[in-house]
């Protein structure tokens, strides 16, 4: 990654007929960095402004000689002098609360990206929410002229960086069009699901459903093991069932003994938004709640239980004529 430190494309350059857009990013995090440099090494001018200098550092560090070359970057001092640069403008921080902080007044001078962002150009949110707070968050871009789209990602940092992540797209079919082929450059899967908030309310769907079938996958295990069966070769053979989902797989992959417990802690905040998501449209999710949060606050339990799936090495089997063998002679050792 080369990081500029002055601008590479005249502000607004990217927003004239027939010329790509350019973008910027704010939110290097674990999922937010992948997405940039994919956004950067599809050919669009990357924009980005960080907080923290150590978040510039990883992106400058980052991938440099990635398959499709180093990719480049420029640097803003501010969020405003970056929406000034820029025709879309990414977010990926934890909040609602996170990304209006960053919008700013819109008066000239605080630094926000309102302050500096033209008329028509599109704010992007791309962390989980409220559909509600979409709302609010649209209704204060509007005011300046700004279009908003709220786009929250699935597939976490393996899927961006393979550039797989599934967008959940809210907002007007204009806007989200606009921004298709940057959602492109790190999506497999870009769905349109309705407007402004309804990309949302699909990822708070999404992520309860996790919740719930880790639950599922909790329990199944539990009763499993106290009937005397390898709870190791048992979810092996589930991902190799009708029983399958992402849940199981993403065990030992994602979800690991040293991601386990602020993935779960970030799964309950999750089911929490979902409560206040179905409060607000008026919808008794009681029982929903209760369950999805018995999956994400078991979830650390779930991987302690299953140490060789949790570790990534699941049981090495063989088919016969009675199904699967037993362990490895080595397995076994590492068992008892």
């Amino acid at each position: 990654m080369t990081v500029d430190a002055s601008p590479s494309s005249p502000p607004g350059a990217g927003g004239l007929p027939g010329r790509d857009p350019v973008v910027g990013f704010i939110g290097l995090g674990d999922q937010g960095l992948p997405m940039a440099l994919a956004i950067a090494r599809a050919g669009f001018a990357l924009h980005v402004w960080a907080r923290r200098p150590a978040s510039l550092e990883r992106l400058s560090s980052a991938s440099g000689n990635g398959p499709d070359g180093p990719a480049r970057a420029t640097v803003h001092p501010t969020p405003a002098a970056l929406a000034a640069a820029c025709d879309i403008i990414a977010v990926c921080v934890s909040t609602d609360d996170d990304l209006l902080s960053l919008l700013g007044d819109g008066i000239a001078g605080s630094g926000g990206l309102l302050a500096g962002a033209r008329p028509g150009t599109i704010v992007v949110n791309h962390g989980t929410g409220t559909p509600a707070g979409s709302r609010h968050l649209a209704e204060v871009c509007a005011a300046a002229g700004v279009g908003y789209v709220d786009a929250p990602v699935s597939g976490g940092r393996p899927a961006a960086e393979a550039r797989s992540l599934t967008v959940l797209a809210g907002g007007a079919d204009e806007a989200v069009e606009r921004c298709r082929a940057v959602f492109a450059s790190f999506a497999g899967h870009i769905v349109p699901m309705g407007p402004v908030g309804s990309g949302q309310t699909a990822k708070l769907f999404n992520n309860v459903l996790l919740s719930l079938n880790q639950a599922a996958i909790g329990e199944v295990v539990r009763l499993a093991s106290a009937g005397g069966t390898d709870p190791d070769r048992l979810v092996e053979a589930l991902r190799a069932g009708s029983g399958s989902s992402r849940a199981l797989t993403l065990l030992g992959e994602m979800v690991n003994p040293a991601t386990v417990r602020h993935l779960a802690a970030v799964e309950d905040l999750d089911v929490d938004l979902f409560a206040s998501a179905m409060d607000e449209a008026g919808l008794d999710a009681g029982a929903v709640v209760a369950r999805a949060h018995e999956g994400a606050r078991g979830l650390p339990a779930l991987v302690d239980s299953l140490p060789l799936t949790a570790a990534g090495r699941p049981p090495r089997t063989t088919e016969s004529a009675g199904g699967f063998s037993s362990l490895d002679p080595k397995q076994r050792e590492e068992r008892s």
